[in-house]
Order: C-alpha cells, then structure tokens, then sequence
C-alpha cells in the first residue's frame, strides 16, 4: 500500500481517488475549493440544485456507466429526445437531422449535400489520424466546402477562439461531431442523456464510496507545492501542511503546473507553459418563459456576439427554465474584465432577440460563474506537444482536461483518465 496525495477533487481527481483508495493505497485528496465535484459540482440557484457547468451525457459515453453501476447509481440514468437549431436572419432553425438540412434556407443545395456526406462519415470514423495535421477550417472547407464554413462556422469559432480560431485542430472538431451524431435514437432524432439529480449525484456518490474505504477529503486548501527530493514525489504542501506521500497525481490545470512543481526540468516547464486555454464567463438563467425547444442553438448573427445557448430545462426537467450562455474567450480580451452585471444585461438582450416574446418580467434570477482555465487550445498536431503523463519525477503524474484530446473536456473522459492514473500507481 502507497501513500497518494491526489490534487484537485474534480471528476478526473475523484475518479483516480476513489479508484487508488479501492486499490488500497493510503490516499488524501485536496481541493482548493470548498466544495467537490470542480466543473461538475451544483449550487443553488433559488431552490434548484444545478451544475454550476452545463453538462450532458452521450450514448458512448461507457466510463461514466460503468462508474455509475460501480457506485450503485446506474439506474439514475436517464434519456431524452433533444435538438439543436440555428439562429441566423433572425429565426431558428432546426438543424440536426436530415430534413432539417435539407429545408435550411441559408446554404446551397450542393453544399447541403457536402456537408451531410462530411458530417455521416465523420460518425462514422475509427480514428482521425489523416486529419491530425489539419486545422478544422482546412478539413471543413476541403470536406463542406467554404460556404459551409462561413455561413455555419466562421463565426462560431471566431466567437469561442477569438484570435485563436484558426489555430484550433480538426480531430478535435471531427471528435467531438462523432460524439454527438452518435447519440441518436434514430437518423432523424438526437438522444442526450443526464444522470438523475444532476452532476452532483455522482459527485456525492465518488464522495461517499471514497470516504467509506478510508479515503481522505481536504476541502479549501489550495496546493502551494508539490514537494520532491532526489528526483522524487515526497508530498504536497496546501494551506501550510505537509501531506506526505509515495505517489503523487495531479489534475489541476496546467498553467499552474510550472508554479506548483519548481523542481521540474526546464524542458518540461516549458511544455505545460505553452498550452494555451481560454477562459469562459458562463450565465445562468432562471426564466418564467422558454426560448425554444432546442437543447442547443448555435447563433450566428453580427449583432450578438454568443456562440449560443444551451436551454437546459430541454434535457433535464426542472419546474422553471433555466437557459446556459457561456462567454468562452482568452483572457486577454477586454470584455473579460466586465463585471457581472454588465454581462447579465448584455446576454439577457440577446435571449430577447432569439426570442422577442421574452420580456424583462420573465426573468427570475441570473448567476455569473467565471473560470480562468475552462478550455484547453489544441491546435493540429496537438498530441506532440503535450508532456508524457509520468513525469521526469518519479511517482508524479500530471494531467488534466487537455489530455483528453482529441476528445473534449466531459465527465466520461475525466473518469477513464483517472482511473487510469491510478491504476498506473506501483
């Protein structure tokens, strides 16, 4: 039995601390926070229990089902027909399905039939390895044509990247179209799925398993450093105490990993520097009235400046409807620094403009929640460019969301990357 500090109780933390106390090592988990559960965690929103986060599940999402029947919950899962819609001209349209291409107004015949093809066959691809050195606008406009990509993504890239949007790589596009258009019941109808009780019942139920075999939880104690000696992992050092340990996993942000571990080469310091994440200002609304009956609306429209909305109350029933609308952006953008309710007021006009029928009186209540690091940049090639997950220092692994690529940032690919960590653990 090993002694293991794990830093950060996010999924991915949980996930390799419940799998390492199972594996029946000695084992501290510590978080910063004063809560578990990171991204996946909820709050109150005035009687409701919500992800401070959007999160939905997909059908091929099998960490997270296995973790569920492991923990006793998998009867918790739940399925539900959704759909997405366009927002463009002033209207929505559906979008998602067969006939929904083919009667979207906006895009030519030859190019509806172009994208369809690009789109079926991404779903059904093995691997992504002939696009690896692509960025998604090359493989778009060499598959879709380039009025696909100005007319339907041009402008949601330019408003999540930014500066960045030509640098982001098509596997992690064609990854994360798979996912999607594979969870379907049928061609003609997307199926998303959420666990009962939101994210935080799995979160309560790593928790419990966690600490019924022994398992450690430090809440609000941030990791000042990861302590080494003769080019090993001894421990942690948060809030002022010393967590000694054998083996050590991190799954804290890597801007932060050059900081937390000083001991580091230089060569390494510099890798986990230079991965590149956006931030995102992400609003949560509580309404009296529903905008649609989309799940997601991607909005492509010069006057507002949202990639789009997610009406969550779509997926996962609640007594009022409760609407997304997340700002992704670097940090560098000026409109980064806006307070909160300058936001509110912004994204609230811009609900009332996808729908006019929405007044200020339909508003309940709204909430601002700001993370500095929500979204790793992987640009093509992006697999090159990231540290192994053992590092030079033995008994210390290193990862987070960014490792997941080409997948995206999701609680199924957290759990597997976990686990995994743990199992790795001699």
């Amino acid at each position: 039995m090993s002694r293991v500090v794990v830093i950060g109780a996010g999924a991915m933390g949980l996930a390799a601390a419940h799998r390492a106390v199972s594996l029946g090592h000695d084992v501290d988990l510590i978080e910063a926070d004063t809560v578990a559960g990171g991204m996946a965690a909820h709050f109150d929103f005035g009687g409701v229990s919500i992800e401070r986060f959007y999160h939905f599940v997909c059908k091929s999402d099998e960490p997270t089902f296995a973790l569920m029947k492991e923990l006793g919950i998998g009867d918790r899962m739940r399925w539900r027909p959704t759909s997405m819609g366009y927002y463009m001209k002033g209207k929505i349209h559906s979008w998602g399905d067969p006939i929904s291409l083919l009667k979207f107004p906006h895009l030519s015949l030859i190019a509806k039939i172009r994208t369809g093809l690009q789109m079926f066959l991404t779903t059904k691809a093995k691997s992504f390895a002939s696009i690896e050195s692509k960025t998604a606008r090359q493989w778009l406009e060499s598959g879709s044509g380039r009025e696909v990509y100005n007319t339907l993504w041009k402008r949601l890239m330019e408003l999540k990247f930014y500066e960045l949007a030509n640098d982001v790589s098509a596997s992690w596009i064609a990854t994360r179209v798979r996912r999607i258009g594979n969870s379907r019941r049928s061609i003609f109808q997307e199926e998303l799925g959420y666990i009962e009780g939101g994210s935080q019942a799995l979160v309560d139920a790593l928790v419990s398993a966690y600490t019924t075999q022994g398992g450690r939880l430090h809440l609000g104690m941030p990791v000042e450093r990861i302590e080494t000696e003769a080019g090993r992992a001894t421990g942690v050092t948060a809030a002022g105490k010393f967590f000694p340990a054998d083996a050590v996993i991190s799954t804290v942000p890597t801007p932060y990993i050059s900081t937390l571990v000083p001991s580091l080469p230089e060569e390494s310091k510099a890798k986990y520097d230079a991965i590149r994440n956006i931030g995102v200002v992400c609003l949560l609304f509580k309404l009296k009235k529903s905008v649609s009956r989309n799940f997601w609306i991607n909005i492509v429209d010069e006057t507002i400046e949202i990639p789009g909305l997610i009406e969550f109350s779509n997926l996962r029933p609640v007594e009022d409807t409760i609407v997304y609308i997340p700002y992704y952006m670097p940090t560098s953008q000026e409109k980064w620094q806006w307070s909160d309710s300058q936001f509110v007021e912004e994204a609230f006009g811009y609900l009332r403009k996808v729908n006019p029928a929405i007044t200020r009186d339909d508003l309940i209540e709204a909430k601002v929640g700001r993370l500095k690091h929500a979204q790793p940049v992987c640009e093509p090639n992006f697999l090159d460019k990231l540290p192994p997950i053992q590092t030079p220092i033995a008994g210390l692994q290193i990862a987070d969301t960014c490792y997941y690529y080409p997948e995206d940032r999701g609680i199924a690919e957290s759990v597997r990357y976990g686990r995994n960590m743990a199992e790795a653990l001699t």
